[in-house]
């Protein structure tokens, strides 16, 4: 336990990590990078490139200020970045050095503000936040490789079947080499792959959503092609045009927090953006078969039917099962998308989903762009929905949703 006289250093300092805690983590990462190369294996370097990981480390470095006296009250962010570190192989050797280099990188950003004491305070600190995240882990580790079918690490699985869903989306199913059966996971889990890109210095790890139903004898991710000139889509890239039918990928085991709650009997809303939709797609085929009589109303949002993927699937169910519902919005509907008879075209707004929907006491899943994310949230706070009723993961990097004032 820190004494009370650390934790009052710690939380003195809150309000400068707040304003320079961006300048502190890009320093820390370019000094582990430059120390630590191999590390670049396991981190995702598009987020780098972008500054998404060294916002995201701010923001949890600044929380872990505000409350570290209660660090109860940031678990659930703990739990959701652990999960990630579990998912690409993060280690317990690894957090030494990532505190060496923090505390250094506090020390050439804040100058004379990072007295001694101030660096002794955080030492303590972090070792203590450090090794509840390798506790986390651990338990982690253990339950992937326990459970009937799991592996640790990464597991080598053949690429069985392609299947284009959309003009940008491609589904890709896996099977694990070994043909040892399949681990089953959460709906809305996602798993981690690692390509061996020819002419690229590191490794890629990228995580996706699994868009299939568990317990199936295969895994699928349903994966969105960037543009070639974006730096996001070197991995998306290489998946669409140098993965073919046969080929072997390392994977890891499902991980992530962002889960159906099937506990529950209260009516669902999804609402998905783009391939935002394949956390929801698994949710969905889940609960209709879980929980057939419990109300769903599935709500996506693209930008035209080509762009549309995985719509066949989706309009199965609603056929079959008389509890759900679906609704499409297209911002930028082709001319034969105009000609259908039930287009619902513009953006998600408070005042469309209160005419979709009947109520507002629902549970409301969504995922999607950060734009969209942002919107989808404040139009569900502006209608009253409570926090405790807002389940929602961005793709990359937690951020902070704008909050309705």
């Amino acid at each position: 336990m820190l004494s009370n006289e650390n934790i009052a250093i710690i939380k003195s300092t809150a309000p400068i990590l707040k304003d320079r805690g961006v300048e502190i983590t890009s320093r820390f990462y370019e000094r582990l990078f430059a120390n630590h190369p191999e590390l670049l294996n396991l981190f995702n370097q598009t987020n780098q490139k972008k500054g998404r990981q060294q916002t995201a480390l701010a923001n949890a470095v600044y929380a872990a200020a505000e409350n570290i006296d209660r660090l109860e009250e940031i678990l659930p962010v703990v739990k959701q970045i652990a999960h990630k570190h579990r998912s690409i192989g993060v280690q317990a050797e690894h957090y030494p050095v990532v505190g060496e280099n923090l505390l250094l990188a506090m020390k050439e950003v804040l100058g004379d503000g990072a007295t001694p004491e101030v660096l002794q305070a955080w030492e303590e600190a972090y070792s203590i936040i450090a090794n509840v995240f390798i506790e986390i882990e651990q338990d982690m580790y253990d339950e992937a490789a326990m459970q009937p079918g799991g592996w640790e690490g990464f597991k080598a699985f053949k690429v069985t079947r392609k299947e284009i869903e959309s003009d940008a989306i491609t589904s890709f199913y896996l099977e694990p080499i070994d043909k040892k059966p399949l681990p089953s996971f959460l709906p809305g889990q996602y798993i981690s792959v690692q390509l061996h890109i020819e002419g690229e210095a590191y490794t890629h790890v990228r995580q996706y959503s699994l868009s299939d139903a568990p317990h199936q004898d295969y895994y699928r991710i349903s994966v969105k092609q960037e543009s070639d000139h974006d730096p996001e889509g070197v991995v998306s890239n290489y998946l669409h045009k140098s993965i073919k039918e046969g080929d072997t990928i390392p994977v890891s085991a499902p991980a992530g927090d962002f889960v159906l709650d099937t506990s529950k009997d209260t009516p669902l809303v999804f609402i998905s953006g783009g391939v935002g939709l394949t956390p929801l797609v698994s949710m969905l085929k889940t609960v209709v078969t879980q929980q057939p009589n419990r109300e769903v109303t599935f709500i996506h949002a693209a930008r035209n039917s080509q762009l549309h993927a995985l719509k066949g699937e989706i309009n199965q169910i609603v056929k079959q099962i008389d509890s759900v519902k679906n609704y499409t919005l297209y911002s930028n509907p082709t001319e034969e998308d105009r000609k259908l008879k039930d287009l619902n075209t513009g953006y998600i707004t408070l005042e469309w989903l209160q005419k979709v929907l009947p109520h507002n006491q629902m549970d409301f899943y969504f995922c999607g762009p950060s734009g969209f994310m942002n919107a989808t949230s404040q139009a569900l706070q502006q209608w009253g929905v409570p926090e405790e009723r807002m389940h929602y993961e961005f793709f990359g990097p937690a951020k902070q949703l704008e909050t309705v004032h």
